[in-house]
């Protein structure tokens, strides 16, 4: 079974959103864009224990806190899903709930469409609504789920009932920051789910009270409470008759069942000796790992599980990110993510990643992000898919046309913002992205697919022909064109003298002068210098070499002109935004 969409209406800061999930799927988009609340949707509607607290929705669920009903507006929300590849006793069980899904036109079959249903691309799906609103009668808030395909005789849904949603398998784990959603034993934790899986709990919860009531700590002489209590039971029996209160002991709990759930914590080993402290003691990224670990067991012991998880990347390094993401991945039906990370999204092909945006009319749009068509996926290489990702992440991009310009624009950015913090700012405050098209042919194809995208897109880049200027000019936001062919001329000559002598005295100290290149003759001579250093730069392209040139800069002045030009013009587009 596994999630083909997602039609949200009246909730939180949504007030419409349909979503289309084609199996693993990443959601992506800038903070409040509604990417925990469509989880949050979803959960409504198929999560078994979400309905267990009472009541499950509250005003602040309802779109702009809108919840009493008008002669205009019931003002409900209504959250529906759209299940398919369902397993045989998935189809058995829900069979007079069944509908059909077309996977290519991503829609169900109409009533007149039956001769449809042998296509290969149609598949038996399950339409499943929740259904929240404001009871005035009562002065409480109701949410239930339904089928939606059938009616009762009296015109009513059929309920969907907590069985029926365990047997979707659906498990949402919120962002991980404490782990006590999922290392406690509290109704709808992983530890639960796993002991419900194997069916221990019974036995697990009968032997853990029995040994707790028997066990008596006044029995122990060294602890003297047993004189103590005898000492209550002589003064009980002035006032009372001889039966009551007899025989008080001293027992280490009284813990019910579902208070024994809260209690119970799972302790982890903090050092060599085997010393165990509580989990909530540990390092944050101890607790994130250990919990994706039992998400792995819940998706080996379940036949079917659709894992919905929030920032997997939290306190956890980009190597175990990505494993994660990877195991998860084979384990489940399906697994749907929301991320901030460039290391997350790189385990996804562009058409998984979904991006989410939303109007001020609560209005959420969602894409599916693809190549542009000169882009081949077998040419989607490390490095490309590095920078594809965080721009993906970001809400504005500076394009640029390679290895050189990407470092270099940056550590310009940042060192005037050093010097002149007034007028200049980097570009990590300004939230620009760069990223490397790795050729200009590539400028404008990337400019349409980001801007298509809603991101505020800049780009800098070398003299172009007429006709090549034009193509970036109308995709693009904001085109740089810098008067020289190769930024290493823009350096060169624009960069102040001292600045460059001094980087060339810098590469002598530090040995870093190839030896294919040679040393000049006279250090001294300018015209000698920038000849040296034009075939430097030239050779070692990806190299951190220009960046390092402006690092040595001390004033405005000595940072070329065109680039102090192009970095105060983003600042000054970004305040006009």
């Amino acid at each position: 079974m596994r999630l083909a969409s997602v039609e949200i209406f009246n909730f939180r800061g949504i007030s419409y959103s349909k979503i289309i999930f084609n199996g693993h799927n990443v959601l992506i988009g800038d903070n409040n864009a509604g990417k925990s609340t469509v989880l949050e949707a979803i959960d409504l509607v198929l999560g078994p224990d979400r309905l267990n607290r009472v009541p499950s929705i509250d005003e602040h669920d309802f779109y702009n806190g809108i919840y009493l009903p008008t002669p205009e507006n019931n003002n409900e929300i209504q959250i529906e899903v759209i299940l398919t590849d369902l397993e045989d006793e998935q189809k058995r069980r829900f069979n007079a709930n069944l509908e059909f899904w077309d996977n290519e036109k991503c829609c169900l079959l109409d009533t007149g469409e039956i001769e449809n249903v042998d296509n290969e691309e149609v598949f038996e799906a399950l339409r499943v609504k929740f259904i929240g609103r404001y009871d005035i009668d009562e002065d409480d808030f109701i949410g239930e789920t339904f089928f939606s395909s059938t009616e009762t005789q009296n015109g009513t849904l059929s309920k969907f009932s907590k069985s029926d949603k365990r047997e979707c398998g659906f498990l949402y784990l919120r962002a991980l920051r404490t782990g006590s959603r999922a290392l406690s034993m509290e109704r709808g934790s992983l530890l639960d789910i796993i002991l419900r899986i194997k069916e221990l709990r019974p036995k697990m919860w009968e032997s853990l009270l029995e040994e707790l009531r028997t066990m008596k700590v006044a029995a122990n002489t060294e602890i003297g409470i047993s004189v103590v209590l005898s000492d209550v039971q002589k003064a009980l029996k002035e006032f009372v008759p001889a039966d009551w209160g007899e025989a008080p002991i001293l027992k280490v709990s009284d813990l019910t069942r579902d208070q024994l759930r809260k209690t119970l914590t799972v302790f982890l080993s903090t050092g060599k000796n085997g010393y165990h402290a509580p989990f909530h003691h540990q390092g944050t990224g101890t607790v994130n790992t250990m919990v994706l670990a039992l998400l792995s067991m819940i998706a080996e012991a379940k036949k079917t599980v659709i894992f919905a998880m929030e920032e997997p990347e939290i306190a956890i390094p980009p190597y175990t990110q990505k494993r994660i993401i990877h195991n998860i991945r084979q384990k489940s039906t399906q697994a749907i993510f929301t991320s901030h990370s460039p290391f997350v999204l790189e385990e996804f092909s562009p058409n998984q990643i979904i991006l989410l945006k939303r109007s001020s009319n609560g209005k959420q749009r969602s894409d599916f992000v693809s190549f542009p068509k000169h882009v081949r996926p077998k040419n989607y290489n490390a490095q490309f898919r590095s920078g594809f990702a965080e721009a993906l992440l970001a809400k504005r991009i500076l394009i640029t046309e390679g290895n050189t310009e990407s470092i270099l624009y940056p550590a310009v950015a940042r060192r005037l913002s050093e010097i002149n913090p007034k007028n200049y700012s980097s570009l990590e405050a300004m939230g620009v992205a760069v990223f490397n098209a790795e050729s200009e042919n590539n400028i404008s194809f990337f400019g349409e697919l980001f801007q298509k995208l809603g991101k505020e897109v800049y780009a800098v880049f070398d003299q172009q022909k007429k006709e090549n200027l034009e193509k970036i000019k109308n995709n693009v936001l904001c085109p740089y064109e810098i008067p020289y062919k190769g930024i290493e001329n823009l350096i060169l000559q624009e960069t102040d003298s001292k600045v460059l002598m001094s980087f060339y005295e810098q590469l002598e100290k530090d040995n870093e002068i190839p030896i294919n290149l040679g040393q000049v003759s006279n250090s001294k001579n300018e015209d000698e210098i920038k000849k040296f250093l034009d075939k430097y730069f030239k050779q070692s392209k990806a190299s951190r070499g220009t960046a390092e040139l402006i690092g040595l800069c001390k004033n405005e002045i000595q940072i070329p002109k065109t680039l102090r030009g192009i970095i105060k013009n983003i600042n000054d587009v970004l305040d006009l935004i």
